[in-house]
């Protein structure tokens, strides 16, 4: 089956945290966020698959290559200048023929079951399914309007506290049928949410939401990143874990889950309580001590270093993330 990947936005919210790196790029337990979502696509068979790129372009194609590695045929599709959320998506309409095919953003972290999203959207028998979420706040973000058959009525923008109509938040995971593209305006820069799902409801097509009981985080601020990593650790997200690694001395204090990356070098009398990630290739000095943080692949940490609820890598990060 055929896929999208978005990968062209840096996520604003978190440019403090990532420096010079793309969203997309952030580790997870010390992967990529975009490659956790490469392997959720070849778990559920969609292994064809194009990435839209604009920002770090050559970073994002020197990591990921053709896609084998995380078991899907990837190629690349570059906007020199943005085209919007869906004009990306029109202008490789060539790469889906006639067939159905999902878009799923490359800078969220989750494990939707694509499988059933498919299936839902196949019975459904419409045009565009959305993948929606339950949210606490959703004064936060946009919100779907739904009927008891699951077809969308409408959307609310970042609704004040107790004037919302759906706590049902979009996760901008979409399936579409290949006629999507009739109702696009005649324009190159074209919006999913301003330009085509509003022309959907006023014709009356078949649009549906699908809403999903697993795990999303649209990983945009640092306490959404830092959560993704230890609800990863914690396994109440799934993705596969990376090879860890086993350079623990005997005399360092390990508490609470942990995971330490494949070639890291932990020195003596260091303190590790949980939870706390530490990436691929690090080194942690001796004596330092670390609470609830996550160290970034191939950072070195000074003898005697303290971190407590912190995310700690060195700049520049982008090179060292895509060797």
């Amino acid at each position: 089956m055929k896929a999208m990947l978005l990968a062209a936005g840096l996520g604003t919210r978190l440019r403090p945290l990532t420096y010079e790196l793309p969203k997309p790029m952030v580790p997870i337990l010390g992967r990529p966020v975009m490659e956790h979502i490469m392997r959720l696509l070849a778990r559920h068979g969609f292994d064809d698959v194009v990435a839209n790129l604009h920002y770090f372009p050559d970073l994002i194609r020197d990591t990921f290559g053709d896609g084998s590695r995380q078991g899907i045929k990837l190629v690349y599709s570059f906007e020199e200048e943005l085209l919007g959320t869906a004009g990306g998506v029109r202008n490789v309409r060539d790469h889906f023929g006639g067939e159905t095919f999902l878009i799923i953003s490359g800078d969220a972290l989750t494990d939707i079951d694509l499988t059933a999203f498919h299936d839902a959207h196949k019975r459904n028998g419409g045009v565009a399914t959305l993948a929606l979420k339950r949210v606490d706040d959703p004064s936060q973000l946009g919100v779907v309007i739904i009927d008891d058959d699951g077809r969308i009525q409408g959307f609310q923008e970042k609704p004040a506290p107790g004037e919302e109509l759906s706590n049902l938040g979009s996760c901008g995971i979409y399936m579409f049928e290949p006629e999507i593209f009739d109702y696009f305006p005649d324009q190159e820069f074209v919006d999913w949410a301003q330009d085509v799902f509003p022309v959907l409801l006023d014709q009356g097509v078949g649009f549906f939401g699908h809403e999903i009981a697993e795990y999303w985080n649209d990983v945009g601020s640092f306490e959404e990143y830092r959560q993704g990593n230890f609800d990863a650790l914690e396994g109440k997200v799934q993705v596969e874990m990376p090879e860890g690694g086993d350079g623990v001395p005997g005399d360092a204090e390990v508490e609470g889950p942990v995971f330490i990356g494949e070639g890291c070098k932990i020195a003596s009398g260091v303190r590790l309580t949980g939870p706390v990630v530490i990436g691929e290739r690090s080194t942690i000095g001796e004596n330092s001590a670390l609470r609830d943080t996550i160290v970034w692949p191939h950072t070195e940490l000074d003898p005697g270093t303290v971190l407590i609820g912190a995310v700690a890598g060195e700049r520049p990060l982008a090179e060292k993330l895509g060797r």
